[in-house]
């Protein structure tokens, strides 16, 4: 496949860039021109762009891709609305280049509440409390997601670490993982690959977590 990349330079872009190479794709890796990416390959192709927050100069980045993964999202609460607006950005290149596949990274608390008592009466109401503006961003994010025209899926993981590949977790499409309390951004970046071709998620969500 060709695959686009946004967020290729952050945690979980980086690990998709580099998972789609060594799985034999075509990528095309969107960076910032401030940012600084050195990663070379013969099936690799850099575009940089001065931001995410027109359409125009994203569109060829996204032309004949086969799909689009977005791991663009805040890395602090003083971010502002980087998911949101980025997004919209993206969808608009899509639509204007006609590429329908989408697949983005939102969070785990934007899901149903799973039953699990530490889960339920701990952890996401205090994750709500404590990041309110960062999830109202994502929850903007997943709107437009859902009512635009691609073929989307929006993967939601629990607290992030840096730990190695595993290839091994849990997921629930339509809903959260009960425990599900950790997941590497290694393993949310091969989720994101694995369900581009998977049609039984094309119009979800997925929770993911260990």
């Amino acid at each position: 496949m060709r695959i686009t990349v946004f967020g290729a330079t952050g945690g979980i872009g980086g690990h998709v860039v580099r998972q789609a190479l060594d799985a034999g794709h075509k990528v095309t890796a969107v960076v910032r021109t401030s940012s600084a990416f050195e990663l070379e390959h013969p099936s690799l192709d850099v575009v940089r762009v001065p931001g995410l927050d027109a359409a125009e100069p994203l569109r060829e980045a996204v032309d004949g891709s086969t799909a689009v993964i977005s791991g663009v999202g805040p890395r602090g609460r003083k971010d502002g609305p980087v998911a949101s607006g980025s997004t919209k950005s993206i969808l608009a290149a899509m639509d204007a280049a006609g590429v329908r596949r989408f697949v983005a990274v939102s969070a785990a608390p934007l899901g149903p509440v799973p039953p699990d008592f530490l889960n339920r009466r701990v952890v996401f109401p205090l994750i709500n409390l404590f990041a309110a503006d960062v999830y109202a961003d994502l929850r903007v994010m997943e709107a437009d997601i859902m009512s635009s025209g691609t073929e989307w899926t929006i993967v939601r993981p629990p607290k992030l670490n840096s730990r190695a590949l595993t290839g091994h977790y849990r997921t629930a499409i339509g809903g959260t993982v009960t425990r599900g309390y950790l997941v590497s951004r290694a393993d949310v970046a091969h989720l994101m690959l694995s369900v581009v071709d998977d049609p039984a998620t094309i119009g979800q969500p997925v929770g993911v977590g260990y």
